[in-house]
């Protein structure tokens, strides 16, 4: 039997959402054949790019920024979201809930909270929000790394930063699952969409069949499919992702390179 690294670890939250990947996982595997491989001595990045790879997610960004022509995109999910739609989410820009501003403007010289610089929904994506906003090439008067958009809502509601960009899928899975982890805060602006976050698979493997392997599986487990909310696995190419280095070179030609 065929072998092969398969694991999803862009969504991890809440528990549900991570159950049904597995059982996702594990159907799609099924349906192709293959046995799945052991990943836990791989991270992430090692994951992306083993020539063992079957199946996994990256962000967009470093889709373009670092994987581009390594990897072989899979598709895009189509999330039945309230901020996502027709294979595209946003980032949400969020604050403290008693937080006296309205307005993106009246954040600069605040507190600013990316999850990680190589990030679309927690750095790209709000670097272009705010670019047109910025002066000299700054908006914030500080910024913090904090790891992940969990810990950027809990540092938003504990008051150690003022603003940070929450992927709209995390965010809403949230609100739908585990309300009381986006308690407290609220949403100041929408940024531009973006493509889903990509699956990818190594080069040369039949991304069409795992592809149609995902759907199927979908079709066949309902209460997965309702759990993660994704109706369908859109055809995709690194093409799609273009419009994120886009956003890129608009926030540098507004002379805002860094966050």
């Amino acid at each position: 039997m065929p072998q092969g690294f398969a694991e999803l670890l862009m969504y991890v939250a809440p528990p549900r959402v991570q159950q049904a990947q597995g059982q996702w996982l594990k159907r799609t595997m099924e349906i192709l054949g293959v046995q799945r491989l052991d990943a836990a001595d791989l991270d992430l990045k090692a994951l992306w790019l083993s020539p063992h790879l079957l199946l996994t997610q990256t962000c967009g960004y470093p889709l373009m920024t670092e994987l581009r022509g390594k990897v072989q995109v899979v598709g895009r999910p189509v999330y039945q979201l309230p901020h996502s739609a027709n294979g595209n989410h946003c980032s949400l820009l969020i604050a403290r809930d008693d937080d006296p501003r309205q307005a993106l403007v009246e954040f600069k010289g605040s507190h600013g909270l990316l999850n990680s610089r190589d990030s679309n929904s927690g750095m790209n994506l709000f670097r272009h929000a705010l670019a047109p906003l910025q002066q000299d090439g700054k908006f914030f008067a500080d910024t913090t790394l904090t790891g992940g958009h969990r810990a950027s809502l809990a540092a938003i509601k504990a008051g150690n930063g003022d603003l940070a960009a929450i992927d709209s899928v995390t965010f809403d899975y949230l609100a739908r699952d585990a309300s009381e982890e986006v308690a407290g805060v609220k949403v100041i602006a929408r940024t531009a969409e973006g493509p889903c976050l990509p699956y990818i698979t190594r080069l040369g493997a039949d991304a069409d069949a795992i592809r149609a392997a995902m759907n199927q599986a979908l079709n066949e487990l309902p209460d997965v499919a309702h759990a993660l909310a994704i109706s369908d696995v859109l055809p995709a190419s690194e093409a799609d992702y273009q419009v994120l280095l886009d956003y890129q070179q608009q926030a540098i030609s507004l002379g805002f390179p860094l966050l």
